[in-house]
């Protein structure tokens, strides 16, 4: 910790340049008065770091806390510490173009009113979504309400709205409950608990929504002019989301880099999961954006964190970044070519003296270690080629065989404990993990684990390891909660693809139950002059557009509009609908759909 260069204070300097004013009370609620983000919450920041937390954690925290309307240059502001995330604000012509509008409306609109307060009522004349992940659109509807969207040109990179659906719909429920985990945001904030993220303080709990894009961005170089304000930009895909884009103000002399440079070590596999990402790739377009970009701007802003002002500063930055992620990605396959596991890699990687020293490169959200497992995956997938690992037992009899080694559970706890009292808290987890899935109601080793876990947590300087430690104990304790944000609301699912909503079903069919069904459904979608025909068979939904007349008849015709199929698809009935065959082959396909669990246990079986 001695090497870190505490002493210089340009992150410091830089988080506050600019500040405008804040939000006071920095508290967000829900129209029922439901807090859903509360930075207020984290004044305890202001204070010497405890021996409760990591000191480079705690300073990342302090930077992240930063709280209100802040000018990156002239024409161009940001909101910071109101989401998880950055809303960017444009002044053009008319009014002002918003990039990534929060996760939630609540937060946005929040925001939006801040710019207004001091910048004048604008209206929002064009929204622009960097990359697919929520909180980038999710609040969308908080600067863009019901009836004000027409006209308003809304641009994201090629391949959005497919990326944002199989994140946040497809494998949207497990994702949410384990960013529960990741982000901390039901835990208390405070010097032993939630402390931030690392990529900035936690995640806002309000509505999510989405508006479809208006405008596709398909080529680095194409060139938008937005309510007057010209726009070039540089297409990423696949560095930190499937599609992502860096653009240039070239009249500002600004550069927004997305997420794919931010103060920190990123994620290419954030434990609340994803699409793994490719850290070459990810190098590539950083070194691409140097050449690219050239000496057009004079400041570079992203969607998290603060800007970095001068061109040689940002310029240093995008080096560094770029030889971080190049350096993980190189280094892992050369490990693994030479045979080393995903495990053995990770307790091997040690970064370059000049990255270790750094600290924007530093892990507080993504780590060395998850890292190089996840490039391992990337290129190998889960099994080790160790042929043991090929069928091992689940987790439940994995456990009770463990324990049963270990001489029962009384004896596993004793040995447990005693790892634990010698400071080897990881195998003191591992082996109190297997008494807890082995015989999950005995108290004193969900206690002793939950115990174990909040010393990890306290020695952590990655966010989401903290989180993931301390919500972790919090289960243990208190049994697993619920979760009150929905990834599939009707805003979201009015802006899926009619193939997208089938989709979502058809993941939901409880494949067993339905394996001796067989029926077909034609949908015809009269406000998109279309036919779908879905077919149920050998448990699975399957769907496809039809061209022309059906060459053999649905057992059930219903021709609907796209609003009156969301009706249907949310249990509201056919009122309005027409139908043509039998009704009751849609309770039949109905009968097959599960509802998934949004508080499922994940430190207990």
């Amino acid at each position: 910790m001695s090497a870190l260069p505490f002493e210089d204070t340009t992150d410091f300097d830089n988080a506050d340049r600019g500040f405008i004013g804040a939000l006071i009370p920095g508290v967000v609620e829900a129209a029922d008065g439901r807090v859903v983000y509360d930075n207020d919450a984290y004044a305890f920041l202001k204070g010497e770091c405890p021996d409760t937390a990591h000191p480079s954690l705690w300073r990342q925290a302090q930077l992240c806390s930063r709280q209100g309307l802040y000018e990156v240059t002239e024409g161009i502001y940001q909101i910071r510490g109101l989401d998880l995330s950055n809303m960017t604000l444009v002044e053009g012509e008319r009014g002002v173009v918003v990039i990534d509008p929060l996760l939630s409306a609540e937060t946005a609109a929040a925001g939006l009113a801040l710019y207004r307060e001091h910048r004048g009522d604008r209206p929002v004349t064009g929204m622009i979504y960097t990359h697919s992940h929520g909180d980038h659109f999710g609040g969308s509807r908080g600067v863009l309400p019901r009836g004000t969207e027409d006209g308003v040109p809304i641009l994201a990179p090629a391949g959005f709205l497919e990326h944002a659906v199989s994140e946040n719909v497809y494998a949207g429920n497990a994702m949410t409950r384990r960013a529960t985990f990741m982000y901390g945001d039901r835990l208390p904030k405070s010097p032993e608990g939630q402390i931030g993220a690392g990529l900035g303080m936690t995640t806002s709990t309000g509505t999510i929504t989405l508006i479809p894009p208006t405008v596709d961005i398909t080529e680095t170089g194409q060139e938008e002019t937005v309510d007057g304000v010209r726009i070039v930009f540089q297409l990423t895909p696949g560095t930190e989301a499937p599609a992502e884009m860096n653009f240039l103000f070239p009249d500002h002399r600004a550069l927004c880099l997305a997420e794919n440079a931010t103060h920190n070590m990123h994620n290419i596999l954030t434990p609340r999961g994803a699409v793994v990402r490719d850290a070459r790739v990810w190098a590539r377009y950083l070194d691409e954006a140097v050449e690219y970009f050239g000496d057009s701007y004079d400041v570079a802003f992203a969607s998290h964190h603060w800007p970095t002002w001068g061109n040689d500063n940002v310029v240093a930055f995008l080096t560094a970044q770029r030889d971080l992620y190049a350096y993980l990605h190189d280094q892992t396959l050369r490990m693994l070519n030479d045979g080393l596991t995903a495990p053995e890699i990770a307790e091997q990687i040690q970064l370059p003296p000049a990255l270790e020293k750094t600290w924007h490169t530093r892990g507080y959200y993504g780590s060395a270690s998850h890292n190089t497992k996840a490039i391992y995956q990337r290129y190998l997938g889960w099994f080790d080629g160790n042929v043991a690992h090929l069928w091992e037992h689940p987790p439940t009899e994995l456990a009770r065989r463990y324990v049963d080694v270990a001489g029962g559970a009384d004896a596993a706890l004793e040995k447990a404990r005693g790892y634990a009292d010698a400071g080897d808290l990881r195998f003191a987890a591992t082996l109190l993990n297997h008494v807890v899935f082995a015989e999950p109601s005995r108290t004193a080793a969900r206690e002793l684990l939950a115990q174990v876990y909040e010393r990890l947590a306290h020695g952590a300087e990655n966010g989401p390891w903290r989180n993931f430690y301390l919500t972790s104990a919090a289960e243990l304790r208190h049994g697993p909660h619920s979760i009150t944000m929905d990834t599939t609301n009707p805003e979201m699912a009015m802006a899926l693809t009619t193939d997208m909503l089938l989709d979502s079903v058809s993941i939901r069919i409880d494949g067993p139950r339905a394996w001796d069904e067989n029926l077909t459904i034609d949908l015809v979608l009269t406000d998109e002059g279309a036919r779908h025909r879905l077919t149920l068979h050998n448990g699975a939904l399957t769907h496809r557009t039809l061209t022309g007349e059906p060459r053999t008849p649905a057992g059930l015709t219903l021709t609907l509009t796209k609003p009156q199929l969301l009706g249907v698809l949310a249990g509201k009935g056919l009122d309005g609908v027409t139908t043509e065959g039998d009704p009751a082959l849609l309770t039949r396909l109905f009968s097959y759909v599960t509802q998934p669990d949004p508080g499922f246990p994940i430190v207990t079986p």
